[in-house]
């Protein structure tokens, strides 16, 4: 990597995408001391820009998730993250297994079938966050 090759970004960016044609629309908003420590907080925790979680926020509403929609979701997640690091488990004490022996163990193809539905599961909690 060289001095001119641009680092590559984490996962997100702190700016919004560049509009097609720019925004020409602006609003200025007042607030507070304590509102813009907060609002402050709240975008440096989210790493993002205030206006952009500002901006965000009030764009929220239209797509109708509610917070027990969000968490429904985070808990299916946080499942389906303990059922991945179960099954991997399996998956190494079989690997170790069938390496010591020459032979695959018997459990191997309900193992794969179960990493086959968790991915299911996986793709399915997905598909409801990005269509919340």
């Amino acid at each position: 990597m060289t001095d001119e090759t641009p680092k590559r970004r984490e996962f997100t960016r702190r700016r919004r995408a560049n509009a097609t044609g720019g925004r020409g629309h602006f609003h200025k908003v007042g607030v507070t001391p304590e509102e813009e420590g907060v609002l402050a907080r709240i975008a440096a925790a989210q790493r993002v820009t205030i206006p952009r979680l500002m901006v965000e926020a009030a764009l929220s509403v239209e797509r109708s998730e509610t917070p027990t929609e969000r968490k429904q979701a985070m808990a299916e997640m946080f499942a389906v993250h303990r059922l991945l690091a179960a099954i991997s488990n399996n998956v190494n004490q079989m690997a170790k297994a069938t390496n010591a022996t020459g032979e695959m163990q018997a459990e191997m193809k309900a193992t794969l079938d179960a990493v086959r539905r968790v991915a299911a599961r996986l793709d399915d909690a997905i598909d409801g966050l990005s269509a919340s």
